[in-house]
């Protein structure tokens, strides 16, 4: 014999369990992303020379 008051719980319970993992592999996804982005741009600060800053031209006093 099924029993409905338990069948609507796990229901329930398996609705928020589902929406939690979806949070938390979101969450995991956005780290992965930003860690990546993060290890790029260290390679390419490491790699790539930065342009020199061109200086301003002090003002000649008359």
């Amino acid at each position: 014999m099924k029993n409905p008051f338990m069948s609507m719980f796990l229901s329930s319970a398996n609705k928020i369990a589902g929406s939690a993992r979806a949070q938390a592999t979101a969450a995991v996804k956005r780290e992965a992303a930003k860690n990546t982005r993060q290890a790029a741009k260290a390679w390419t600060d490491a790699l790539v020379p930065k342009a020199p800053v061109p200086r301003k031209k002090k003002a000649t006093k008359k």
